[in-house]
């Protein structure tokens, strides 16, 4: 004889009715589309590539997302920020140097150091049969809470080698809206930028 105490009855499932399936349906809408809403206003934001200054890492109209969590800018991020002045459109940069650090550029070499140490850029995209100069005096200090930024395209960017960008060239940490997380678009280009 089996002394084992037998399974409770499960309750039989109740039929759903189509209005209460269209309200589920809705509760996980509105759910969802706060979260989505809450994480673009608190977390992360979209940006287009404008121009040909990041090529030939970063096209124009690229769809990029960029996130400002515990961001603390560091050389060679790729950020996004807002100029004072002219630019309605978020600008994408390369980060460089960062506040105390010394930049100095060989134009004729196209040699690039930070704090001394000559800089790896494979990204860097540079036509030779232009000469490139800057109206800043090399080298230069970055000054506190400041960053000097550079296009990739180094022939075709407005950037922090023109004392007309930001703060004589410097940009303003406060101005950085986050660092570039992923390229959304064109979908086969989807990923980590780097």
């Amino acid at each position: 004889m089996d002394n084992t105490p037998a399974a409770p009855e499960r309750p039989a499932k109740k039929k759903q009715t189509p209005i209460s399936a269209a309200y589920d349906y809705l509760e996980i809408f509105v759910y969802s589309a706060v979260a989505v809403i809450l994480l673009f206003t608190f977390f992360t934001r979209l940006t287009s590539v404008v121009g040909p200054s990041m090529q030939d890492t970063l096209y124009e109209g690229q769809k990029l997302l960029v996130s400002d969590i515990g961001y603390d800018p560091t050389p060679g991020d790729i950020i996004v920020y807002h100029e004072l002045g002219d630019y309605n459109e978020p600008i994408v940069k390369r980060v460089i140097a960062t506040e105390g650090q010394v930049v100095d550029i060989d134009f004729t070499t196209w040699t690039l150091t930070v704090d001394g140490e000559v800089v790896d850029e494979p990204y860097r995209k540079v036509d030779s049969s232009f000469l490139l100069t800057s109206d800043q005096s090399y080298p230069v200090t970055v000054p506190e809470n400041c960053l000097f930024v550079m296009g990739d395209n180094r022939n075709h960017s407005s950037d922090s080698r023109s004392t007309r960008m930001g703060q004589n060239g410097f940009i303003d940490e406060r101005q950085v809206l986050g660092r570039v997380v992923l390229r959304l678009t064109p979908f086969d280009l989807f990923g980590a930028v780097e």
